[in-house]
């Protein structure tokens, strides 16, 4: 069931709402720049074993409305809180992949998990995705300024680009190229505006060491995207966290050792 809802005078996202009935609840947040149709796999293994499963597209993204404003982590968490409070939803498990966790973290802290029972962060975002002189295990940022300038001078090169780093194992032509078209999917104004974001958020550090529910880390050793180290930190400052490890595994976990992603993860929730 896809709906879209108001999150802020004359901006609706788009949400799907698979099986509403299901006993157990999982809302998923989307990494960049795509949108919830990357969870696609597990949209179609979760309700068959009694789960709902809700997923966003972040403003700017898939279905939803495209803002010029609204892209740093504070109002995307609270798009997220809107999205809970109007389906409702209590003792649910938030996960979220690559900036989508990072955007789980903020809302954690933000929104003192409101409505969370367990989180579950897939290759997050955070601490920080670029290098900082104090945190030396990210991106160099001269990579994510020329994100932001492939944007803005070939977009679909650009992400033709991000598409070769975000898998270890060989994937299909039609998987890349669909995986190409949900990019293309999101305005590029917000696509821009994501990557701006990488670069001067810094709260995330702190944000970690406030989140008290259980925690799943999972995160692909040969990751290029969200680096190990990232991980690694994750584990350290989340109180009740388990990081678990993919080996042969890239950025895009839930299809580079799907299996093991789902087991994990219907593992967790079940604890």
């Amino acid at each position: 069931m896809g709906i879209h809802i108001v999150v802020e005078p004359n901006v609706k996202v788009y949400v799907e709402d698979i099986n509403p009935a299901g006993n157990k609840t999982i809302l998923l947040i989307h990494g960049w720049p795509g949108n919830h149709n990357l969870f696609e796999y597990q949209f179609n293994q979760l309700p068959q074993m009694g789960y709902r499963c809700i997923g966003i597209d972040c403003r700017g993204f898939g279905l939803s409305d495209k803002p010029w404003t609204g892209y740093d982590y504070n109002r995307l968490s609270d798009d997220i809180r809107c999205v809970v409070e109007t389906l409702n939803l209590h003792n649910f498990v938030l996960g979220g992949h690559s900036t989508g966790g990072a955007i789980c973290v903020r809302y954690m802290a933000r929104h003192y998990g409101y409505g969370v029972a367990k989180l579950a962060l897939f290759a997050a975002a955070a601490p920080s995705l670029v290098q900082r002189s104090h945190f030396p295990y990210g991106l160099p940022k001269q990579a994510v300024i020329d994100i932001i300038n492939g944007t803005y001078k070939d977009r679909p090169s650009m992400l033709r680009k991000f598409g070769n780093t975000i898998f270890f194992n060989p994937v299909t032509n039609p998987l890349s190229d669909w995986l190409f078209q949900l990019g293309l999917q999101a305005a590029s104004w917000s696509t821009a505006a994501i990557a701006r974001a990488w670069l001067g958020e810094e709260d995330l550090f702190q944000d970690l060491k406030t989140i008290q529910v259980p925690t799943l880390i999972l995160h692909g050793i040969n990751d290029q995207v969200c680096l190990y180290p990232l991980a690694i930190t994750q584990k350290n400052s989340i109180r009740y966290a388990r990081l678990v490890s993919l080996k042969a595994c890239g950025h895009f976990l839930f299809y580079d050792q799907r299996e093991r992603f789902t087991k994990e993860l219907i593992r967790f929730m079940e604890e």
